[in-house]
């Protein structure tokens, strides 16, 4: 009985031991949780429960639990402003044996630029209207975009956005397939692979970007909660990311979420002078909420492309020429990268992927990040100061 007893006593004081290791923040957290569920369970009394938020100050804030839909809790944001566009991959490739090109294997890379974690809620993708460089836009009067100074820019036929809030680690990337979330270089070799368990896929059959073609079900070593969602209101069964010349951007919605703000019909805009119809709906964007864009000319259209997103988010572009397995790859911060004490023997120079003139750093990105140094890209708010045209997308590994 003795030891029965010490057993017991014992037990007692681990449990309480493991209690003492909970902290603050997760006793919050399950608190809030417990009352939200036992608020909700308990229907019946909901009109007699409030949830009190105390606030740091002493405030507080009552909410009658029968206005409690969910309770959740969400990371808070952080150096959102460090995230770029650091690749984009749109152009397509050549088969192996002649024919048509291949062009279902887009992607992008995003980067975090900095020294310290970010993290962003409610992030979103877009391309801006129109589709290409090259072609006429109603949103164009006598050379100068009519939104220009306006605080936003016309997002065409549909967002897609990240189910759950992207942490991406100091001088890291997450690798984003725009269509063929599969390994292509099965059928294609000159194609990209994109069977990764760290990559991200838009994925998204039930929002009508549901072509076979572009969306195959992607590599069971994706995990579906890194599909992204989307919201159409354009005309199509496939997000036409240009083979040419897009103009991509990020954003992150403020106060709303993106799959919100993208159903509300008083969101939708179209260009002066278009008929109002889905052919021709855009999404109305506030500037302030591009965290960052990329302007893309085309290599074949030299004297017609005309700009499309406005200088305080790109004030310049860069040429792609497509179908050849090319990408538009981010300059390197010479000066800020070499600065860095911890890249001291371990840059590499001598950079020869690029198509014409490169990177100007002359520092070979890749081979430096393999040989464990940290990179800061240029962001100038320039395409013409901060991309180049590579020669392959870098996780070819090339």
């Amino acid at each position: 009985m003795e030891n029965d007893a010490d057993n017991g006593r014992s037990h007692t004081k681990q449990i309480q031991q493991h209690i003492k290791r909970i902290n603050d923040n997760q006793m919050k957290k399950i608190l809030l949780s417990l009352f939200a569920i036992v608020a909700l369970a308990t229907s019946g009394f909901a009109q007699s429960w409030n949830m009190v938020i105390t606030r740091e100050d002493g405030t507080q804030e009552a909410i009658p639990a029968s206005k409690v839909k969910n309770v959740k809790f969400e990371m808070a944001d952080q150096n959102v402003s460090q995230v770029i566009i650091k690749e984009l991959y749109n152009g397509g490739c050549q088969p192996d044996n002649g024919g048509r090109f291949f062009q279902m294997d887009k992607g992008f890379i995003l980067y975090n630029n900095g020294n310290e974690v970010a993290v962003i809620n409610n992030l979103a993708v877009g391309i801006i209207s129109p589709f290409n460089s090259n072609a006429d836009s109603k949103w164009l009067k006598n050379g100068k975009l009519v939104y220009d100074g306006q605080g936003y820019i016309p997002g065409i036929h549909g967002i897609w956005y990240f189910q759950r809030a992207l942490v991406i680690q100091p001088y890291s990337q997450i690798v984003v397939n725009v269509n063929g979330a599969i390994d292509n270089t099965k059928t294609y070799s000159n194609s990209v692979n994109y069977a990764n368990k760290d990559y991200y896929a838009m994925y998204d059959p039930e929002s009508g970007y549901n072509h076979e073609l572009y969306y195959p079900s992607p590599s069971e070593l994706i995990p579906t909660s890194h599909y992204l969602k989307a919201v159409e209101y354009g005309l199509g069964n496939g997000w036409p990311l240009s083979v040419t010349s897009p103009g991509l951007f990020i954003f992150q919605t403020k106060d709303v979420t993106p799959h919100a703000y993208a159903t509300n019909v008083s969101n939708i805009i179209y260009a002066p002078g278009a008929a109002q119809n889905p052919v021709n709906a855009d999404l109305k964007i506030p500037t302030e909420w591009v965290i960052d864009g990329m302007e893309v000319f085309s290599a074949a259209h030299l004297g017609k492309n005309a700009k499309r997103l406005p200088a305080e988010i790109d004030g310049g572009s860069v040429l792609l020429t497509n179908q050849q397995g090319h990408s538009l790859y981010r300059n390197v911060d010479k000066e800020e990268t070499e600065k860095l004490t911890e890249n001291k023997g371990k840059l590499v120079y001598g950079y020869s992927m690029g198509v014409t003139t490169g990177d100007p750093s002359g520092i070979d990105a890749e081979a430096s990040i393999k040989n464990g140094a940290h990179i800061i890209y240029m962001d100038t708010n320039n395409s013409t100061n901060d991309f180049h045209e590579r020669k392959a997308f870098s996780i070819r590994g090339k």
